[in-house]
């Protein structure tokens, strides 16, 4: 199918396919080299169109420092030199990638066609209380671009390129970055990010008619409340003047996912850097853990472990479940004390420029598995790494294929040890959860593509087996009440699996040994 090829060839994609396209990509700053003295030049020009804006001028040591860069709204290899390389529209991707992205999305689409993509708005929790920016991820994966009120507009042409690019971004306005932020305004679209044409966003619901009425085929995807895309300009969208609605408008996010769920190499390398980061956040959570402990302390910990590592943020609210709490697949309260005895179920992981790690270790409170702990922890434990095995391409098998061999391996485990479960007990209680899902720039990526599709090279998923004994008589008593989960995030390989979370302790004797070398100074 032709998604598929899609998907295929985006991750086939090679050093002269960036080359090509870098060669296309008119005289995008990001993509040519630059010297050291443009990149000063450039700063100056950005300077000015901040003066001209409105902004105040440097203070007089600023000036003897030399020429001012200019401020954007999020970070540039120009001003955030520690945290990027040059040539990189986010930490971590480059111009390339990103342009990449959009011509093999363009490339796929039919004459006539416009992809129209918008941001998240900014989110309150209550009166000007505003939650931490999270971009909407198919607009941020199109084209880096992370402020709210935003949207992207891509229209296929018979340029050298292929399509015009024009992005709706806040300009600048010196007043509200005086409270707000920087923002990169619309002059830094077009040299940052590539843009052909930048405008103003709040023209964009008086604009976006006209431009999508010259095209047969619109490209968006119907918005929720959060998204910047307003309801009534998205319903005359779908009902344009003089066409058949159900032929020309068509939804967007299935081709984006259908590239999504095949990561490059530089994804691949910053989702192998976020598992690190969260891995030895866990080693450090094991060590920090003992009977006097709140669940919320232990948040508390492996959050910090994380984010002093470099992971912006959580890339997601996570599980700290002591004792039964467990027998909850998603717990968050997070908020009961630990107790001497009980095992700690942790699902956790931090965020990396975009990209999630979802990992969940199973460790005793006061250091040691009980004999109880580990014979049920053992079946947890071989389910995870027997799955883990199949995880290549050469393998051809889906998710729920691998799914229904860790059913099969918990209910041989249980046998073992003389554990006879209630009529379909073990898929509605004992493990109800699928054993995993895509994982990429959401914790639950690509939620369209099924887990029915053969697994292919550069997939990343996760692997969570798990067992949770409820309180019944119909188990033996010293098994009730624990709830383990292990949970590895994987990249499919062609003939061998890649661990992404490896650095997360999951032998029985690793745990052991992380927990005795507690920080009893904390």
């Amino acid at each position: 199918m032709a998604t598929r090829t899609l998907a295929g060839r985006f991750f086939s994609h090679n050093n002269q396919a960036l080359t090509r396209v870098a060669a296309t990509a008119g005289r995008h700053p990001m993509i040519r080299p630059t010297s050291a003295a443009a990149r000063i030049v450039t700063g100056s020009l950005y300077h000015q169109s901040a003066m001209a804006a409105g902004f105040s001028t440097s203070t007089k040591a600023e000036r003897a420092r030399g020429p001012v860069m200019a401020q954007y709204g999020q970070p540039t290899w120009m001003t955030h030199p520690h945290l990027m390389k040059e040539g990189e529209i986010t930490p971590g991707l480059s111009a390339q990638e990103f342009e990449l992205r959009r011509t093999l999305l363009m490339q796929s689409l039919p004459k006539g066609s416009i992809v129209i993509s918008t941001s998240h708005r900014t989110r309150f929790m209550t009166n000007n209380i505003f939650y931490p920016f999270h971009q909407h991820t198919d607009f941020y994966y199109l084209c880096g671009f992370n402020e709210p009120d935003s949207a992207l507009v891509l229209e296929k042409n018979d340029s050298p390129k292929g399509y015009k690019m024009t992005m709706f971004v806040a300009p600048k306005n010196a007043n509200i970055e005086m409270w707000e932020g920087a923002r990169t305004g619309i002059e830094a679209a077009k040299e940052v990010f590539g843009a052909d044409e930048a405008i103003d966003a709040n023209l964009f619901r008086y604009r976006i008619i006209d431009m999508a009425c010259r095209h047969e085929n619109v490209y968006f995807d119907y918005p929720s409340p959060s998204m910047f895309m307003p309801m009534d300009i998205a319903k005359k969208l779908h009902n344009k003047p003089d066409s058949d609605a159900m032929a020309t408008t068509k939804s967007l996010s299935p081709l984006i996912q259908e590239m999504r769920v095949i990561k490059s190499e530089a994804e691949i390398k910053i989702m192998r850097q976020a598992g690190e980061i969260s891995g030895k956040a866990f080693i450090e959570t094991m060590k920090f853990t003992n009977p006097t402990r709140l669940e919320h302390q232990v948040y508390a910990r492996f959050d910090y472990e994380c984010r002093m590592r470099g992971s912006q943020m959580m890339a997601y609210v996570p599980v700290v479940a002591g004792g039964s709490n467990a027998l909850t697949m998603h717990y968050v309260n997070n908020d009961q004390p630990l107790h001497d005895g009980d095992l700690l179920l942790m699902d956790a992981g931090g965020e990396l420029n975009g990209y999630a790690s979802d990992i969940t270790r199973t460790w005793p409170v006061n250091g040691k598995f009980t004999e109880a702990q580990k014979d049920l922890y053992g079946v947890v434990l071989h389910a995870n790494k027997e799955c883990i095995k199949l995880c290549t391409e050469e393998h051809g098998l889906t998710l729920n294929q691998i799914h229904d061999v860790s059913m099969r391996l918990t209910k041989e485990g249980l046998a073992r040890l003389g554990i006879k479960p209630l009529p379909h007990d073990v898929d509605r209680r004992l493990y109800p959860h699928h054993v995993g899902h895509y994982l990429g720039m959401d914790v639950h990526d690509t939620g369209d593509i099924s887990r029915s599709r053969p697994l292919k090279e550069g997939m990343v998923i996760t692997i969570e087996p798990g067992l949770y004994i409820p309180r019944d008589a119909a188990y033996p008593e010293k098994y009730q009440g624990i709830g383990i989960r292990i949970e590895d995030n994987v990249v499919i390989g062609k003939t061998v699996p890649h661990v992404l979370s490896v650095t997360a302790p999951k032998e029985i004797v690793d745990i052991e040994y992380c927990c005795a070398s507690s920080a009893k100074s904390d």
